[in-house]
């Protein structure tokens, strides 16, 4: 079995307040709305980001997102509106940002994160 993407789901209960909050996480509108109950964004190559209405299961979710320099990507998300926890450290170099979306779905930011520790 070969995967060619990745689609992470998080459940919000207001598709409108969910694209604005996840457009301020990641620096851009979305790249695609395919029913008017989703939006998605590709974070990477085959790895998308799918914000889908579903009231029931809003705010059970969560995304981690390794970042190349976290205080940087802190200082940006405060400027576009939103309020990253503190840093902890975890180990072996690895520190993390917690912090919920509107609905409760957790967002960690990670620095130091590796493929080999």
């Amino acid at each position: 079995m070969q995967i060619g993407h990745l689609l992470a789901v998080v459940h919000v209960t207001d598709i409108e307040v969910s694209r604005a909050w996840y457009a301020a996480l990641f620096g851009r509108c979305e790249d695609n709305n395919p029913m008017p109950t989703l939006v998605e964004w590709q974070v990477l190559p085959g790895a998308w980001v799918q914000v889908f209405r579903d009231p029931v299961r809003a705010g059970t979710d969560e995304i981690n997102v390794a970042v190349d320099d976290l205080e940087r990507h802190i200082d940006e998300l405060r400027e576009r509106g939103l309020s990253p926890g503190a840093i902890a450290e975890a180990n072996k170099g690895v520190r993390l940002s917690r912090f919920p979306d509107p609905d409760g779905n957790v967002v960690s930011l990670i620095g130091g994160f590796r493929v080999d520790y």
